[in-house]
């Protein structure tokens, strides 16, 4: 299978802030492909380098082999960007905006009006194609944002964030589009934060963490790798320290137990792996009762992306994303975006 894009050793920062440190990772033709992580941690600006928007301090990178960085006009004609912020004029209907893109990818005019009238009802627009985007939803809006980006039938189409902050019924329209325009042939690399969403979607994923990939894979794979089944047990709605290393300290002695995390940023919660289909919940309750420890949550489920994500970092996604924001720079945030 031919390689859609390929980024080898990406590094890039803005002054002291090192917003990719070193990200490596191929998209095969034809595939969805997700880079998971928190905010901050490298996935726009690996997209925007891509899409030849921002350039690399070090790194390869390349769109069905031709180097964006040697042939930036050449590889742009092969991608199709969508970034996380919708831009729409509110005064133009849905079909003009539509319009003004075509004429900007210098399609030919019945060429236009073909792919026009396909965007709109891959997308679910056609009853609000001569409505002004000014009174459409949030929802509409990202979807006619998605149809500009397909018009020239790139192939590539980069999504940053294409569902953050969509409600339910236009988050399926999206993910609906994205699966019928794989089939078609089109390779997919999206950004993303939403779990369920790159699980459901991604053949293939790549989790970033403080800019360098943790983990790369097919999401089933990745779990799989993991083994066993994970059990999340809270003692105290904030647990002291030495409490949780008690408890840590007896349930590593179980057989089914496997590995145990202590979770700082979530109060202290104790984070198991233990043998898949097996009474562990039951052992881990009976022993927390001997030490005379209280049970303040326990649960248990079958390996998700967010364990792989706590098992290379010790920290769930919501933990990074919740220090992310804490530890935000607007000014810098500010100063980088107008770059």
């Amino acid at each position: 299978m031919a390689t859609a894009v390929l980024v080898e050793h990406l590094q890039k920062s803005y002054g002291q802030k090192i917003a990719v440190k070193d990200v490596s990772f191929q998209v095969e033709t034809g595939q969805i492909f997700g880079l998971l992580g928190p905010n901050g941690a490298g996935k726009t600006t690996t997209l925007r380098t891509l899409c030849t928007l921002t350039t690399p301090d070090a790194g390869r990178v390349e769109v069905a082999g031709i180097s964006v960085l040697d042939y930036p006009r050449k590889a742009r004609q092969l991608l199709g960007y969508v970034a996380q912020e919708v831009a729409l004029d509110k005064v133009l209907t849905g079909r003009e905006m539509l319009e003004l893109h075509a004429a900007l990818y210098h399609l030919p005019a019945q060429v236009a009006k073909t792919k026009i009238d396909e965007a709109l009802a891959l997308l679910g627009l056609v009853e609000y194609a001569d409505q002004k985007t000014g009174t459409y939803s949030g929802g509409l809006k990202k979807r006619l944002d998605l149809a500009t980006g397909l018009l020239h039938q790139p192939q590539v189409l980069v999504l940053d964030e294409p569902t953050v902050g969509l409600d339910i019924e236009s988050r399926v329209v999206v993910w609906d589009f994205l699966r019928q325009i794989r089939a078609a042939g089109t390779t997919v690399l999206l950004t993303s934060h939403y779990l369920e969403e790159v699980d459901a979607l991604a053949d293939r994923v790549a989790i970033i963490d403080q800019g360098v990939v943790i983990a790369e894979g097919a999401p089933s794979q990745l779990k799989d790798n993991l083994g066993g089944d994970r059990i999340t047990l809270r003692l105290r709605e904030f647990t002291p320290i030495e409490e949780a290393q008690q408890a840590q300290a007896k349930l590593q002695n179980l057989e089914v137990v496997q590995e145990i995390i202590i979770n700082s940023a979530q109060g202290n919660s104790l984070n198991l792996v233990v043998k898949a289909q097996s009474d562990a919940l039951i052992q881990v309750q009976q022993v927390i009762q001997q030490e005379g420890l209280p049970i303040f949550g326990i649960a248990q489920s079958r390996p998700s992306l967010d364990d792989v994500y706590l098992a290379a970092t010790g920290k769930t996604l919501m933990d990074a994303e919740i220090a992310a924001i804490a530890n935000r720079d607007p000014k810098a945030e500010k100063k980088e975006n107008m770059r």
